[in-house]
């Protein structure tokens, strides 16, 4: 019965959807002494490649030195580690890697092992990167209104717009009219690079509002490409007053 238990636990480490290494911190350089399939599959490293060195060949130029100065202190300190650490794979291919290391006493050999269980989070990585440059284009978005005269002031819209985008703008701008002198505001799209039907609507939607606000609307910089995808929806321009640049329709402002 003890034997069938201990191949059932053999089983069970190998078949395992966990990744983890055992080490040996006795051995000169704490080198692992057993790694699961789990590991190999993750990798790309065979058994022959992996028993007997020290985990830190998954380590790469990218890997944060700091994180692995983590692992240093609480293996010499035996106690258990969390960190998250961009290793590499045998191919070279990068992985996010969350790892986590305790320390296992047996009794029966008086002595440590490390036991480190890893997981593949490069595409939580990935989506968390993803959210950041998407907050960092809403920032981009919310570019304060830029005051050019007293009553006339432009408000340029970066990178692409959508709905979402179009109402945290129009969000911004109602606070700043209610607080200024703004009688003509100059929407400028000459940085204008993707935009969809809801973004165009949210345009004529904001000159309606700036209107109720006794605030006119002039739109700047329509790229060709933003007037061809106004053409495909159906949407027509020649009711908003347009002008090619920031400059000629300060101009033509002041000379009214």
């Amino acid at each position: 019965m003890v034997t069938d238990l201990q191949e059932l636990k053999n089983k069970i480490l190998e078949k395992t959807q966990l990744v983890f290494i055992i080490s040996d911190p006795q051995q000169p350089d704490n080198p692992i002494i057993y790694a699961n399939q789990g590991f190999t599959n993750l990798t790309g490293y065979s058994q022959e490649d992996i028993i007997g060195r020290n985990c830190r060949f998954l380590q790469g130029e990218q890997t944060d030195q700091q994180e692995v100065d983590k692992i240093r202190s609480a293996v010499k300190e035996k106690e258990p580690v969390s960190v998250e650490l961009l290793n590499y794979k045998k191919d070279g291919t990068p992985f996010w890697n969350l790892l986590h290391i305790d320390p296992i006493y047996l009794e029966s050999e008086d002595q440590y092992y490390f036991v480190g269980i890893q997981k593949d989070i490069t595409e939580f990585k990935q989506a968390e990167e993803k959210l950041a440059s998407y907050n960092k284009e809403i920032e981009l978005l919310s570019t304060p209104i830029v005051p050019i005269k007293e009553t006339i002031s432009v408000l340029p819209l970066i990178g692409n717009i959508d709905e979402k985008r179009m109402n945290i703008i129009m969000e911004r701008i109602l606070p700043e009219l209610d607080r200024s002198a703004i009688e003509t505001l100059i929407l400028d799209l000459s940085g204008f690079r993707e935009v969809d039907e809801a973004a165009v609507v949210g345009i004529f939607q904001l000159g309606d509002l700036l209107k109720l606000k006794g605030v006119t609307m002039v739109i700047t910089g329509i790229t060709p490409k933003v007037a061809m995808h106004t053409r495909g929806l159906d949407i027509d321009l020649s009711s908003l007053k347009t002008y090619g640049s920031v400059k000629q329709a300060i101009e033509a402002i002041e000379a009214e």
